[in-house]
């Protein structure tokens, strides 16, 4: 698959700078793939639009990565932390890179390696209390920054939220059989694919972790409905005879075999990004472009503030 078959037009002003006043009233595009009827809904009619799938969720929550610091010369300094690999020990991205050296100490941050294209292996002393890692697009500060998180987030570890997610209030969750598995979500969300072909593109592993009796369950639904994109890759991995705990680099793309997912709900994702052709893959790449034709046509709210839509 060509790279450029993930562009799309979109205007500037469709670009959600902030979350809905309530979380469940955003909007949600229903794609039936048997029919290809599509319905416009909102947020808390989900159930109504459910026939019995058993929802599963990331339960992942954001770290306060975005560190703002201060170098020993006065200078500013800025880390965000990607992934903890053990213990104190994290990898992050530190700027201005060209700047730092190993050794260096920026406030509670402890430079230990280089990893090139600006990544660090550092110690963080102390835990994360730096502020919320929004994506780059949006520019307007956030008045609660729990709107960035889950209702349902229990184990930090994210650099970006599952944000599919965000719509859930805990009453529409206890209308629905819902079930967890973890994957901490990395940078790749906002990495662009640059290569002409998609395949060549390098994804990020991210690490996951799913409990004997969730996975049990999940094995036995009739239906499962995936919540976000993390979501799939999770249960996907497993599909395919993964580890309960570990790492995932799936990389899911049009002409995928989907052994577990039944159903998607998913927010509107960037252009050229590996998440839209996840989407492509489980609606179809034209039926996908369809949709975000007819989203944006309808005004539609995009990306991790936006409205979402449900692929059955």
């Amino acid at each position: 698959m060509k790279s450029s078959e993930l562009e799309y037009d979109l205007p500037q002003e469709l670009i959600a700078q902030h979350p809905a006043e309530r979380r469940d009233e955003s909007r949600l595009l229903v794609y039936d793939r048997r029919s290809g009827d599509v319905r416009h809904r909102r947020f808390f009619d989900l159930p109504k639009e459910l026939g019995g799938e058993l929802v599963v969720v990331n339960d992942t929550r954001v770290v306060p990565a975005r560190l703002r610091l201060r170098r020993e010369t006065g200078g500013k300094a800025e880390v965000l932390l990607v992934e903890r690999i053990e213990g104190d020990v994290w990898e992050g991205l530190a700027r201005p890179s060209r700047r730092l050296r190993a050794g260096q100490r920026l406030g509670a941050v402890e430079l230990l390696e280089p990893l090139g294209e600006g990544r660090w292996r550092l110690r963080l002393h102390g835990e994360p209390d730096g502020e919320m890692p929004l994506p780059p697009y949006i520019t307007e500060p956030l008045a609660e920054p729990e709107r960035y998180q889950t209702v349902y987030s229990r184990d930090p570890g994210s650099a970006a939220a599952p944000t599919a997610g965000l719509h859930f209030t805990p009453e529409l969750l206890s209308a629905l059989d819902v079930e967890r598995v973890t994957l901490h979500v990395g940078l790749d969300t906002f990495r662009p694919v640059t290569e002409g072909e998609l395949d060549r593109h390098d994804l990020h592993g991210e690490r996951y972790e799913v409990h004997a009796e969730a996975w049990a369950r999940i094995v036995a639904a009739e239906r499962v409905l995936a919540v976000g994109t993390t979501t799939v890759r999770v249960l996907e991995s497993l599909a395919r005879g993964a580890p309960l705990a570990g790492r995932t680099e799936l990389f899911v793309t049009p002409g995928f075999d989907f052994r577990r997912v039944n159903a998607l709900l998913t927010n509107f994702h960037l252009p050229r990004s590996t998440l839209l052709a996840l989407v492509m893959a489980f609606a179809g790449i034209e039926e996908t472009r369809r949709l975000y034709r007819l989203a944006v046509e309808e005004r539609y709210r995009f990306y991790s503030f936006g409205d979402a839509m449900l692929i059955r």
